[in-house]
């Protein structure tokens, strides 16, 4: 077995550290957090938190009095995440990927910002040519288990709300998917505009979905009145490369 590299494992408990500090100790970004989700997960229901990181979003899930199914592949973030919520009540932590099929796929891990470590070949690929992108590292690359949202649904009935935070991967994720879900999120980035794009083709061909759009830390959704998918298209098409990230939301009609 190869012995775990110490820079590396220092960097990454140093971003662990800081992602603490950003997700979890600004109680305005908090507040912001909850307002938003409590307009998809209702009390008592189910939220999946697919790509959960340090467990920001399944910490307001559990505020909101959801049951919670988090996933995140890494395993020095998962411990971290077990620390945090693993004695909650309700929360349901695996330490897998979510993908198109179950088995096992590669993980590129970025140690000094592991909030970024993905399963896109392509958006390591795509970074160095992207200003708001410069100077990420994919320094390691790890095997991780790859379960399904059609696998989390057998096992834990279908969820009210489901969020997915997996950087470039959402497509695949939501290839794994058989069934239109009452509401969900999955994160965008102008990087791979074309992945945001490929997931709003496959949540049409699972049902008729509505859309709307929050962008960064913003934690509100942009439009007053939800948007159709080609209108969404458009928008994701016109942002601007500075707006970087942000999240689609999906309603069911």
């Amino acid at each position: 077995m190869a012995r775990p590299n110490p820079t590396l494992t220092g960097r990454m408990s140093a971003a662990i550290g800081r992602s603490l500090d950003v997700y979890y100790r600004d109680a305005a970004r908090v507040a912001r957090m909850d307002l938003l989700n409590a307009q998809f997960v209702p009390k008592g229901g189910l939220a999946f938190d697919i790509g959960a990181h340090v467990g920001d979003r399944t910490a307001s899930f559990l505020r909101l009095g959801a049951r919670v199914v988090a996933l995140e592949p890494q395993p020095r973030v998962f411990r971290a995440l077990r620390l945090i919520h693993g004695r909650a009540e309700g929360a349901t932590l695996r330490c897998e990927a979510i993908g198109a099929k179950a088995g096992t796929l590669t993980m590129f891990v970025n140690s000094a910002n592991p909030t970024i470590s993905t399963a896109s070949a392509d958006l390591v690929a795509s970074a160095p040519n992207a200003r708001e992108w410069q100077g990420q590292v994919w320094d390691r690359e790890i095997t991780v288990p790859v379960t399904t949202l059609d696998h989390l649904i057998a096992e834990h009935g279908r969820p009210d709300f489901v969020k997915i935070d997996v950087e470039g991967h959402e497509h695949a994720a939501l290839e794994g998917l058989g069934m239109a879900l009452p509401m969900l999120s999955f994160e965008i980035t102008t990087l791979q505009r074309d992945v945001a794009l490929v997931a709003i083709a496959r949540l049409g061909a699972l049902g008729r979905y509505e859309f709307n759009l929050s962008l960064g830390e913003d934690h509100a959704l942009r439009h007053p009145s939800w948007i159709g998918p080609a209108d969404m298209v458009a928008e994701l098409r016109h942002l601007p490369d500075a707006a970087n990230s942000g999240d689609v939301y999906a309603r069911l009609l």
